[in-house]
């Protein structure tokens, strides 16, 4: 069974824009979320990984917020981008090496929170002291299937 193309756009954008689905779905729960967390990852999170599944560490790191609207995210033809350049923020420490290969999105600023989409980096970001990781007009995995490889 496959999902129709418009559909599909309009599924994306109730998560990512928070724009309702006519008959079926809206956001006028009773606190709905406002932001999505992006994260960084050293491996693959998994299938039934949370958000803090092989998620990078250093001083200073922290998961970065984005509007769930079209200001932080564009939905065309079944694909989702970032709308703009996310930065992380600056490495003040790296106890030992890392590269980040994967990135996450979810609903929590921190802790064990529900992974909604995943994908691998290309390319990884390696963390580098004084060096703050950057992701730029990211696409979501073009596939959309949330968590499923």
């Amino acid at each position: 069974m496959a999902i129709v193309p418009n559909f599909s756009d309009s599924v994306l954008k109730l998560i990512f824009n928070a724009e309702p689905i006519d008959k079926i779905a809206d956001n006028a729960t009773t606190a709905p979320l406002t932001q999505l967390y992006l994260s960084l990852h050293t491996a693959d999170p998994g299938n039934s990984g949370d958000q803090s599944v092989s998620e990078v560490v250093y001083t200073g790191y922290a998961r970065m917020p984005v509007t769930r609207d079209e200001t932080g995210w564009t939905v065309l033809a079944g694909n989702v981008y970032l709308t703009g350049v996310v930065e992380f923020p600056n490495p003040v420490a790296v106890a030992t090496a890392q590269v980040a290969t994967f990135f996450g999105i979810g609903e929590a600023l921190a802790g064990a929170g529900e992974l909604y989409y995943k994908g691998a980096l290309a390319p990884p970001i390696t963390i580098l002291l004084n060096q703050p990781p950057r992701i730029d007009n990211m696409p979501v995995p073009s596939h959309m299937t949330p968590g499923w490889d």
